[in-house]
């Protein structure tokens, strides 16, 4: 984050409490544009002579005056009344002028964090007026059009390009479509094949593209949300809430349904596929799936994987197609879509922390987790159910079996319990067990890193990790009388609040072709606000808060959208090199990016591919390595897949040549080694984007144990060479088996750096038994 935008947060944090301070007046920011002058004094001198000018003199000027945005561009904070905001915001000097909000909630935290600040003049989101007229294809389970996530207020005209349409059904209308929302179909016959018992009258779900589970709105609002003012959740105040390309056009294709029996949602995959299908022809340019599939994974090449046949397609026709990398992390070898035409995302945290204070008898305070708005809980009695000794009762501290426990064990009390489940339904019915008996609220000792929602009716359940629930349990095993005092939670935002690779993310390496690294980037998906349907649990006024690598997959979407406005004529494969190799490897303030799990460390390419998405680096990448649909053949020639089903996937007669090449050669933007013996030659190719006269040299930070020798160690780039291929020899000097080893090769011009990832495992006794 540059300092501009971290004035603009701490600005924002500081004027809370000062908009409090008056009821005539209150804090509004007003901006400018870009700086008119370099020295910041001159800067915030003209501020002072604009307020002065409205206020009548210096001395109300510097009294109003909060802050003064001097660096990165120029604006200022000041307290005023409705009438004197509206004076400057007619002057033409004056770019815009908003009132201040809570920040706390930071609805629009994810882009924020990621460098995409309406607010800066100078940004990709500006540049590419907001991912107008570029077109996100969504699959998922419908869209609630009256959402004001698809008002196409301020949305030009539809592209003319744009062939497809919106399909009346049940609630919906083909007017439920606009310039914002300007499509809607759905796909429901390989679902109802697969489900003879299906009854479409009782179905609480809607035989349209409505969406009854709230999910597809959810992620279409994460990719291209219109701008939303003074959105508050579950009693945290509010701001504003929009999508990563909010001018960008949203069509959606629901093909997944909500089963009652299941209750939950099935998506077939032919229903996918011919939504897939679909989304060709309507000329979408990016598309956004929030689904996936378990390991064992079917072959690329199986037309049972409909979206990794579909993505095939669509990615030979220059659309970009997105995928959750799963929700099965932290265990290694659980990514999914992880077929190497598709863009594959990984979850990352938020710098933002929901802190709930903790304070036990004894004085010491915790800070756990919850999103509690009601108010405190004076000191109340504290309690662990479990047996004295000396009981005929039942006592269990798990929280799946707090039932078991007597209403007299929980009643008046705050309850400590321990589960080591990964889901939310745990949480919320262990406080319902809890309320039920009479109890006053609940503390859940769990995994660090795992969804958080508020509790039905605001009820006291704040999570804390294991560490702190031990703590809290060994105090209440010394005290005969204890007792603990629980505070409505903050949100705190930026540092020091750490991101993290989140514990549910799915992990590498790929199951299918190890050699091909997945997932390829990371984004923020964890406690995501965004648009849902009424029927959606934990709604509140239109919106929920939703974790998942399901929202970090729209939020690639639309950064891809913003960046397909400014490359309109860039590959698929060129927009991901782009954003793999320009990502942060740390988080936005330079510190290391952890991967929870169940024990912590240092993220890794299995845990994040490229790393962390830096949309603005990526809009000027230098370099790209380049691939089109002939390299994806050669592909699957190279990792073993016979004529026939290739030919099957490519829709026309394909034959290998009897040379058979190598997966190392594949020109992704990453290398992984597999099984490194002794030494092997793989050749790569790569692209200027920058400008025409450039020279680029390299700089490798080896694995452990392994040397990497690029040749040449430089590259020359001018009108007529626009592309240069090197050559990589990698080699072991480890005399056993080992794991993976991580490194990176770096090609540097001083201004930019294009950073691949490196991974390398030595693989000895099973190339001895190979052999022989």
């Amino acid at each position: 984050m540059n300092r501009s935008l971290f004035l603009v947060v701490l600005s924002l944090i500081i004027l809370l409490n000062v908009a409090r301070s008056g009821a005539k007046s209150k804090v509004h920011i007003v901006y400018l544009g870009e700086k008119q002058h370099d020295d910041p004094k001159h800067v915030t001198e003209y501020h002072h002579q604009m307020l002065s000018s409205l206020l009548g003199s210096k001395e109300d000027a510097h009294d109003s005056m909060v802050y003064s945005y001097r660096h990165g561009f120029s604006g200022f904070a000041a307290r005023l009344t409705k009438s004197q905001a509206k004076k400057l915001a007619d002057s033409p000097e004056v770019v815009h002028v908003m009132p201040d909000g809570y920040y706390e909630l930071a609805t629009t935290r994810t882009w924020d964090y990621l460098g995409l600040s309406a607010a800066h003049p100078k940004n990709l989101l500006n540049d590419t007026n907001m991912g107008d007229h570029v077109i996100i294809g969504v699959i998922d389970t419908g869209v609630w059009p009256e959402s004001e996530s698809f008002s196409d207020n301020g949305v030009g005209p539809i592209p003319n390009r744009w062939k497809g349409g919106c399909e009346p059904g049940e609630d919906f209308k083909s007017t439920n479509c606009n310039r914002k929302l300007i499509g809607a179909k759905y796909y429901i016959n390989g679902f109802l094949a697969e489900n003879d018992g299906f009854n479409s009258t009782k179905s609480p779900d809607y035989i349209s593209a409505r969406d009854f589970n709230g999910h597809g709105t959810h992620v279409a609002s994460i990719a291209g949300g219109s701008y939303i003012p003074d959105v508050s959740y579950k009693g945290f105040a509010g701001g504003t809430l929009r999508g990563g390309a909010p001018r960008a056009r949203i069509a959606m294709y629901k093909a997944c349904w909500y089963l009652e029996e299941l209750d939950g949602v099935t998506c077939s995959f032919s229903d996918i596929m011919k939504a897939m299908d679909d989304a060709i022809h309507d000329c979408v340019d990016v598309l956004s799936l929030s689904l996936g599939s378990r390991v064992p994974l079917f072959s690329e090449t199986d037309m049972r994987d409909g979206i990794a046949t579909g993505a095939f397609h669509a990615v030979a026709k220059g659309i970009t197609v997105v995928c959750a990398g799963g929700n099965a992390g932290p265990s290694t070898q659980t990514v999914v879509n992880t077929a190497p035409w598709i863009l594959t995302v990984a979850a990352t945290t938020l710098d933002r922390s929901f802190a709930t204070p903790i304070t036990l008898g004894n004085n010491k305070l915790i800070l756990g987790q919850a999103m509690y708005t009601g108010p405190e809980l004076g000191f109340t009695s504290l309690v662990y159910p479990e047996d004295p000794g000396n009981s005929n009762d039942t006592f269990s501290g798990e929280c799946e079996s707090l039932n078991l426990n007597s209403n007299r064990t929980m009643a008046g009390k705050i309850v400590l319990c321990f589960t080591t489940t990964r889901g939310y339904t745990t949480v919320s019915r262990a406080a319902s067990f809890v309320k039920r008996a009479g109890g006053l609220g609940l503390i859940i000792a769990r995994n660090p890193g795992y969804t958080l929602n508020p509790c039905k009716d605001d009820f006291p359940c704040v999570a804390v990790d294991y560490e702190l629930g031990t703590d809290i349990l060994f105090y209440i095993r010394s005290n005969g009388s204890p007792v603990v005092k629980i505070q409505p939670s903050r949100t705190m935002v930026g540092q020091p609040v750490g991101s993290k690779v989140a514990t549910f993310s799915s992990r590498g390496p790929n199951s299918i072709s190890p050699a091909i690294l997945k997932p390829d980037i990371a984004a923020p998906g964890v406690s995501i606000l965004a648009a849902t349907s009424p029927n959606a649990t934990f709604n509140a006024g239109g919106f929920v808060m939703l974790s998942g690598t399901s929202m970090a997959t729209p939020a690639i979407s639309g950064v891809l959208a913003l960046l397909k406005s400014l490359h309109p004529d860039w590959s698929p494969a060129a927009f991901r090199s782009a954003i793999v190799t320009t990502a942060w490897r740390t988080d936005p303030f330079g510190e290391q990016l952890p991967a929870e799990g169940s024990s912590r460390k240092v993220a890794d390419p299995f845990d994040y591919g490229g790393g962390l998405v830096n949309p603005e680096k990526a809009a000027e990448p230098g370099l790209i390595y380049d691939m089109g649909p002939k390299d994806y053949i050669l592909y699957l020639c190279s990792v073993g897949y016979n004529d026939s089903s290739i030919s099957q996937l490519v829709g026309k007669g394909t034959v290998c040549t009897d040379q058979k090449p190598s997966v190392l050669d594949m020109n992704l933007p990453s290398i992984t080694i597999p099984n490194l013996k002794d030494e092997v030659i793989l050749t790569r190719t790569v692209t200027n984007v920058g400008p025409v006269h450039s020279v680029y040299k390299v700089v490798v930070e080896p694995p452990l144990g392994v040397r990497v020798v690029v040749t040449p160690k430089k590259l020359v780039f001018n009108s007529k060479t626009k592309s240069v291929s090197f050559t990589v020899r990698v080699s072991t000097t480890h005399k056993i088996n080992t794991g993976y080893y991580f490194g990176s090769l770096i090609w540097s011009d001083s201004v930019r750096k294009v950073t691949i990832p490196v991974s390398v495992r030595t693989q000895i006794l099973q190339n001895y038994y190979d052999e022989n």
